[in-house]
C-alpha cells in the first residue's frame, strides 16, 4: 500500500513540473493540457475506486467474521489540550479515622469480675477497675404454653375466655 502512495506522489510531482504553456507548438500544448487533465481525472477516480475496494474488502471480512484492516488514528491529539484527569485526587490520601463509639453505647448491665485473693501475692494492692465493653447479640426462642381459663354460662349460653393482658 505504501508503494502505491509513493508512486502516486511521484506522478503528482512530475505532473506539476510539466507546464503546457512553455511548449512552443500550440496544438501540442493543447494536447498535453488535455492529457494532463485526463491523467488528473483518472488519478482521482483510481483513488476513489481503491477506497471503495478497501471498504468492500473490510465489509466482506466482517461478514466472514475475519479481521478488518486496522483503522489508524491520527497522531495529533484532538479535543481538549489540558489534562482533566482526576488521578491526582485519587492518589492523595484522604483523612479518615474510625472513632471510638464507647460513649454512644447504652450499657445494659454491669458485672464486676473479682480476682481470687488466693491467687494474688500478699503485698498486692487494689488500684481500681479496668473497663472492658463486650457486645453480644443473642437470639433466643421463647415458647410459652398459656393455659387460659375458660368458663361457660348455661344461663347466658355464652363461653368466657380470658384475654391476654396488654404489654404496656
Amino acid at each position: 500500500m505504501r508503494q502505491k502512495n509513493d508512486s502516486q506522489k511521484l506522478v503528482e510531482q512530475v505532473l506539476q513540473t510539466i507546464n503546457p504553456t512553455e511548449i512552443a507548438d500550440k496544438s501540442l500544448s493543447q494536447t498535453v493540457e488535455v492529457l494532463l487533465n485526463l491523467i488528473e481525472q483518472l488519478q482521482t477516480q483510481l483513488k476513489e475506486l481503491q477506497e471503495e475496494n478497501q471498504r468492500l474488502k473490510d465489509e466482506n471480512n466482517r461478514l466472514k467474521r475475519e479481521q478488518q484492516q486496522p483503522k489508524i488514528k491520527a497522531k495529533k491529539p484532538r479535543g481538549f489540550s489540558q489534562n482533566y484527569s482526576s488521578e491526582k485526587e485519587r492518589k492523595q490520601p484522604q483523612n479518615h479515622s474510625k472513632g471510638s463509639k464507647k460513649s454512644q453505647l447504652k450499657i445494659d448491665r454491669e458485672e464486676i469480675l473479682e480476682y481470687k485473693i488466693e491467687l494474688l501475692p500478699m503485698d498486692a494492692q487494689f488500684k481500681g477497675y479496668k473497663e472492658v465493653i463486650i457486645q453480644d447479640i443473642s437470639l433466643e426462642t421463647d415458647k410459652v404454653l398459656f393455659l387460659k381459663e375458660k368458663y361457660y354460662s348455661p344461663q347466658n349460653r355464652k363461653t368466657f375466655i380470658l384475654n391476654f393482658p396488654s404489654n404496656k
